[in-house]
């Protein structure tokens, strides 16, 4: 199957809830991130996704990465997904869905279950402490 490479980023709340994003025309719930552009470091990516996206300013010192996943695809059917996740490690952040972004929710841990949400959100909760 092809592979789509992505960088995402978990962000929490004071709550320590995750901040999800759905695009348009998608109905899954998943992590702000997104493609590189070439020759773009991931961590580049993951910075100016959340801007594009969120219009969220972050430094690359308010990242640190968690590592390398493999999933399905969410959106894209018959496509595998490789993944460099971050966690948001910086002051509490005000994002607003913009760009190809339709929705923004703030869920618990315990809310991430089901086809609602990407495989890759659902993986990296499993595998991080609450």
């Amino acid at each position: 199957m092809p592979t789509i490479i992505v960088a995402a980023v978990t962000i929490r709340d004071d709550a320590g809830r995750v901040l999800t994003v759905r695009k348009r025309g998608t109905t899954r719930f998943m992590h702000p991130g997104g493609k590189p552009e070439p020759g773009e470091a991931m961590i580049d990516t993951a910075i100016r996704e959340c801007a594009e996206e969120l219009g969220i300013t972050i430094a690359r010192d308010d990242l640190r990465e968690v590592g390398v996943w493999h999933t399905a695809a969410a959106n894209e059917p018959d496509h595998d997904l490789e993944s460099t996740v971050f966690e948001y490690v910086g002051p509490p952040v005000n994002p607003t869905a913009a760009a190809e972004i339709a929705e923004i929710r703030w869920v618990t841990t315990s809310q991430v279950s089901g086809d609602e949400y990407a495989p890759l959100l659902i993986s990296v909760l499993d595998a991080a402490p609450s």
